[in-house]
Order: C-alpha cells, then structure tokens, then sequence
C-alpha cells in the first residue's frame, strides 16, 4: 500500500526516535527514495515473472526495496535463503550480463535427518529446477549450500552485496543468526552493503517466539555485533494497519491466510505484515 508523503514521513520520524542514539541512522520514506534503473524495471517488468508473484508488488515494492539498498547491475548479489525465488525472478536476469547474482541455500546434508532435512532438499531442488527451466532468465544464476551452524556464502571479501528478506525471525529462533550476521560480514567487501527487510514487532520479542515478527532494535544490534553500521532505514515496506496481534502471527495475514475463513476480510483488509527496511554497511 502506498503512503502519504506527510503519513510517511512521520512514520519515519516516530522510527527515528525508538532507535536509540547509537543507532539512529537517516531515514527514508517512498517519496524520497531513488527511482529503479531502466535495467530494474525491466527486470520487474519481465513477463517470466508469475503471475502471483507480480501481485504481491503492491505490498513487497521491489523496485523501490532495492533502489533503496543501491543495487547496481555489475555487482555480485548474494541473496540469503531465497525459497521459492520471489526476489530471484527479479534479481537474476537483472545482473545476468554484467554482475552476478548467487542464491544461498540451506545444504540438506547439514541438517539433522527428518522433516527439516526433507523440507530443504525440496526447496532447493525447487529453486534449481527454476532456474534450469528458464536459462534466459536464470542461466548464470548461481546456488550455494551453507551449514546453518557455521555458515559460509562464498570467499572472504567476495561480495557486493547480501540480502535477506523476512528470515531473521527464522535464525533467531534457531539460534543461529548471530552466526549467519557474521557470514554476511565476512563474504561481503569493504563497503558492501547489508540489506534487511523483516517483519517488525512492536517491540523486542524473545528468542523463541513464534510470532514471525522481530524487533527492529534487535536486527539492527545483531548486525551491529557482527561489525556493520546501519546507514539507513526506509518505511517502504511498512504497513501501519498491522495490529501485530493476530492468533497464527504473520502467518494469519495474507499471503499465507492462516486464518478462519470468516476473518477473510478482516485480513485482507489489513494486508501483508509490517516490515522493516534496513540497510547496512561494512566498515
């Protein structure tokens, strides 16, 4: 949904004000972000894309997402745990000529056999016969596994730029995000950029909790741990109309749509999730 430069604004400014002093970091909101290149558009344009995917954009804006952490076509883009390729459908054929786009998965075979083990060989093997069945598209596309409890994305210095979209929540209660921040920090260059978006929480949550969402101070000090400086934050992902209290968390809202189907409206009313933006950088 899209804002009101003023709705925003202030919106950016309450943000502001619940950072603490050392972590303010300037703030944008969608009027004054940089337009996506001719190249993203297109990108974003494409008519690979599906059809589902396309209508998530109102909610998810990936041009103006990734305009904001200043994607380029020549760099070397490590996308975290992409799933089903939302962002690579986008990604991909954007940096297929002059960059390089790399999707790092969870190896199966680090994982303790069972359902978790099951569940990522199939997501891998799901993403890897996308990209095998679109080569325009996805014919350079890169995959890497890594161990979630020692987690490495490629050599030390390697990147350009890391992003992870809405799977913090995801390592925090695995205990494993203060290892996979660090992973970010070590493949990316002096200079690379971290880019977050999650699900925000009203306020910290603990480790363990199930909800989805995350606070925003807490990414913004595991990053800070792992050696990046926030250098800034937008509210183009941002939706006030979440209450934040629903019975099956993020999930109750769509696209997921766990919820009765009485409350259908109610959820479709709200839309998708708060979420944070945050772009960070390596030292």
């Amino acid at each position: 949904m899209s804002l009101s430069r003023s709705r925003a604004c202030a919106l950016a400014a309450t943000l502001v004000l619940c950072i603490p002093v050392a972590h303010a970091a300037k703030p944008a909101d969608a009027a004054t972000l940089p337009a996506p290149d001719a190249a993203l558009q297109a990108a974003i344009n494409g008519s690979w894309r599906a059809e589902a995917n396309v209508a998530r954009d109102a909610w998810r804006h990936p041009g103006q997402t990734l305009a904001f952490f200043g994607i380029r076509p020549d760099m070397t883009v490590v996308e975290i745990t992409p799933g089903g390729g939302w962002y690579s459908e986008i990604l991909a054929p954007y940096l297929r000529d002059q960059g390089r786009y790399i999707a790092a998965v969870v190896d199966p075979q680090a994982v303790p056999e069972g359902r978790g083990r099951d569940y990522q060989q199939r997501a891998r093997q799901g993403l890897e016969k996308k990209f095998a069945e679109a080569p325009a598209q996805f014919g350079k596309a890169e995959v890497v596994a890594y161990d979630p409890a020692a987690p490495t994305f490629g050599p030390a210095g390697s990147a350009d730029m890391v992003l992870t979209f809405r799977n913090v929540h995801n390592w925090r209660s695995a205990g494993q995000a203060e290892g996979m921040f660090k992973g970010f920090h070590e493949v990316l260059k002096p200079g690379g950029v971290l880019g977050v978006v999650e699900h925000r929480a009203a306020a910290d949550v603990p480790a363990d909790d199930r909800s989805g969402y995350v606070g925003q101070a807490q990414v913004i000090a595991l990053a800070e741990a792992a050696g990046f400086r926030l250098d800034a934050s937008s509210e183009v992902n941002a939706n006030p109309r979440d209450g934040k209290d629903h019975p099956n968390g993020v999930w109750t809202l769509p696209p997921s749509n766990n919820h009765a189907e009485v409350d259908r409206a109610k959820y479709q009313a709200i839309g998708e999730s708060d979420r944070m933006t945050l772009r960070f950088v390596k030292e």
